[in-house]
């Protein structure tokens, strides 16, 4: 895009959108991780702390 000068704005939107992409797919690979890695090697869990390792889950949404 910078090649082609294209316009600040729309570059700065596209950058944005790729960072928010990036952002996403870090998100969405933490959780993954917690429901199909850590779940698996810890197995079944009491109450108490399967509501901590839900709340950890949570808490990975606003990295």
């Amino acid at each position: 895009m910078m090649e082609e000068h294209r316009p600040c704005l729309e570059l700065a939107q596209q950058l944005h959108a790729v960072e928010r992409a990036i952002s996403q797919a870090k998100k969405i690979l933490i959780q993954d991780h917690i429901d199909h890695c850590l779940q698996d090697a810890v197995g079944e869990l009491d109450e108490d702390r399967q509501r901590a390792i839900d709340e950890f889950k949570e808490i990975t949404k606003y990295l």
